[in-house]
């Protein structure tokens, strides 16, 4: 495999940073997870955006402009023969001291991985998880905005940690008030009677790729789609409920803390909303 780092591609073996980035040392960096799709990188330009967004929040400067960076991901792929494939573009703040201070690390790190990713069984996409409601709330986006796509993960993995000890795959996380955030990986949608709901951002859910994508799929489909204040009991007395992300794509929900979530099948318009989707990801983006 190989790697694209600060500029060169190397082999897999010799893709290393230091142990005094700051990326590793306090999850000081932004990242973003993209799909390639039968040679399409799908919406690359919404991500590098999202990207350059993320690193504006934080004061980080990337090393590349946009379009060095979409030449840069789409040569990563072509390096390594891929047409599908899961793509992960990383700027470190790169190397400083022991302390925290940014202004101390005079070079970010850039480099992009091209590889497979496989988050649910193929099952699940047919017959939809069973998910619960973790303890761990999301992080209020008055301390951390959800918005900006950072380097540290704790919080989701603290509840993805939770998730796995009461047997399943992915959880829902609240926010401090209760209110749906998101999944610890993924965006959620409910489906209750022929309208698709959506928690907003401004309740700590990431604005996923993914999740504007089905915006427009549900535009296609003339099917009603609005953001909402959302609760567990919500879902529970849903029609329907799918989850999105990149990592993800579109995976329907049966179950949500031990109750059945409509029939306890995936519903018809979670079914058009994946068939739509994947016509998608096959046009939408930048050719390799």
């Amino acid at each position: 495999m190989k790697i694209y780092l600060d500029g060169k591609f190397v082999d897999e073996a010799d893709a290393k940073i230091s142990v005094f980035d700051h990326g590793l040392l306090y999850g000081d960096g932004v990242f973003e997870g993209i799909r390639l799709y039968g040679g399409n990188v799908f919406r690359l330009e919404e991500h590098l955006e999202r990207l350059e967004y993320s690193a504006k929040a934080i004061l980080l400067k990337i090393p590349l402009n946009r379009k060095e960076l979409a030449e840069a991901t789409c040569e990563t792929c072509r390096q390594n023969g891929l047409k599908d494939a899961y793509i992960r573009l990383v700027v470190t703040r790169g190397v400083g001291d022991l302390g925290l201070a940014p202004w101390l690390c005079p070079k970010p790190s850039l480099f992009i991985i091209a590889s497979k990713i496989s988050l649910y069984p193929p099952e699940h996409y047919e017959k939809g998880l069973s998910i619960v409601t973790v303890p761990t709330r999301r992080i209020n986006p008055a301390a951390l905005p959800s918005t900006v796509k950072s380097l540290n993960y704790l919080n989701n993995i603290l509840g993805k940690i939770e998730a796995r000890q009461f047997g399943a795959l992915e959880a829902i996380m609240l926010n401090d008030q209760g209110y749906i955030a998101e999944c610890t990986a993924d965006n959620i949608f409910i489906v209750h009677q022929g309208e698709i709901i959506t928690p907003a951002a401004s309740q700590g859910a990431l604005r996923g790729i993914t999740r504007g994508a089905i915006f427009d799929v549900a535009k296609e489909l003339g099917v009603p789609l609005r953001e909402a204040d959302l609760t567990r009991y919500d879902v529970w007395c849903a029609d329907e409920c799918f989850l999105t992300g990149t990592g993800a794509e579109v995976v329907p929900v049966v179950k949500l803390d031990g109750r059945e979530i409509g029939t306890g099948h995936p519903g018809p318009i979670t079914q058009q909303v994946l068939a739509s989707f994947r016509r998608r990801v096959l046009v939408e983006g930048a050719r390799i």
